[in-house]
């Protein structure tokens, strides 16, 4: 059964906005059963972005959906009993509080464990478990900022922020790999059968992402500065574009081939031994800039389109939506109606297949939940 590799997985979610409901909504998908755990009236997240008739945000629906959702005040008797009871049941807890936090409540690690010695506890947080900026707040602007990930893209001018998030969504990918790894680990045969706690943090995420950057500020004349590199906007071959209508078109032909392909289709075989001219290469740019300026977007794609030379134009959304390799790959789907919205699912095939459509997030009460696992077979 594709897609159903984590089936028998109880997950507890109770992270906020868009890292850790990202990386829960990656093992939904590969079928483990999650049950978001909400404050009453429900995490921030459900007031941001576009209100359905129901005044619930298309966001926060679209990055729960195949989850269980249940609301309990963590301050009060009642809603810890129906925590602590779910924890005991459960394979993996995943939180995004500042440190701390979990403590005060009377969840710290220690408790979890006791609570049940198989869990695997993620703490996804924004700066970490320890360092001195474990108590600060932040957001995506702020981790990329700090850790210099957000020095690298934007115009020689300026970095620009990024989106989507960079660092929330690969700290989601690297919490959902670190706790299917984890499972792995406590599961094979000569594994030890316990949990383990996970500390990942929003603002190291990007930085494996990083490496070559790094590595080259340690090589003079290979330092990555933004504008300037052949891959951060210092190459002609390797460039964003604009056209003679005001759109955008990418050209990525960084191997010789390609570059002598694109050059040799543009009419312009001088520029052929032009590519790895001293970068940044603003003659050069300048010069095929003006070229793409002569015509409209419809032109440079009847011209291009066919030739090898790493040539695509930048598409709107709506127009990547309808474009015929997304059509048939089948991982964006278009859900019309009164409260329209366009989910993306898990984008791998297995076995030929794709990921079906996710269901809406259903509300639970705990005790639902704990009778429903009790009839259910135990993760071995």
């Amino acid at each position: 059964m594709p897609f159903r590799f984590l089936e028998g997985v109880r997950v507890l979610d109770l992270s906020q906005y868009a890292p850790g409901p990202y990386a829960s909504l990656m093992l939904a998908d590969l079928g483990a059963d999650v049950i978001r755990i909400e404050p009453p009236g429900g995490e921030p997240m459900r007031k941001i972005g576009p209100l359905d008739r129901d005044g619930i945000s298309a966001w926060y629906k679209v990055i729960n959906r195949g989850k269980s959702v249940v609301e309990l005040d963590l301050k009060s008797d009642a809603g810890k009993a129906d925590l602590e009871a779910l924890v005991k049941r459960a394979d993996v807890f995943l939180e995004s509080y500042r440190p701390g936090v979990l403590d005060r409540l009377g969840f710290s690690d220690a408790r979890l464990k006791a609570l049940n010695a198989r869990l695997i506890r993620c703490s996804l947080s924004g700066w970490g478990l320890s360092g001195p900026y474990r108590l600060k707040g932040g957001h995506d602007i702020n981790y990329m900022a700090l850790f210099g990930t957000l020095s690298l893209s934007g115009s020689a001018a300026r970095p620009y922020a990024a989106f989507p998030m960079v660092a929330d969504y690969s700290s989601g990918m690297h919490a959902a790999l670190s706790i299917i790894a984890a499972i792995v680990g406590r599961d094979r045969k000569g594994g030890t059968g316990e949990g383990c706690q996970i500390d990942c943090s929003i603002a190291e995420s990007p930085l494996p992402w990083s490496q070559w950057a790094l590595t080259g500020a340690t090589r003079p004349g290979h330092e990555v500065r933004r504008g300037e590199g052949f891959l951060s906007g210092g190459a002609a071959f390797y460039q964003i574009y604009e056209t003679a209508d005001g759109r955008f078109v990418s050209l990525g032909a960084l191997e010789d081939k390609f570059w002598a392909n694109f050059c040799n289709a543009v009419g312009r075989t001088d520029w052929i031994a032009r590519q790895w001219e001293a970068m940044p290469q603003d003659t050069l740019i300048a010069e095929v800039a003006a070229l793409f300026r002569t015509r409209p977007l419809e032109a440079w794609v009847a011209l291009l389109d066919a030739v090898d030379c790493c040539f695509e134009p930048v598409h709107e959304l709506k127009e990547m939506v309808e474009h015929e390799q997304t059509v048939a790959r089948g991982f964006v789907v278009s859900h019309s109606g009164p409260d329209p919205f366009i989910e993306v699912l898990f984008p791998s095939r297995v076995d030929g297949e794709v990921e079906p459509a996710r269901t809406c997030a259903t509300r639970r009460k705990a005790g639902e939940i704990v009778t429903a696992w009790d009839r259910g077979k135990r993760l071995a």
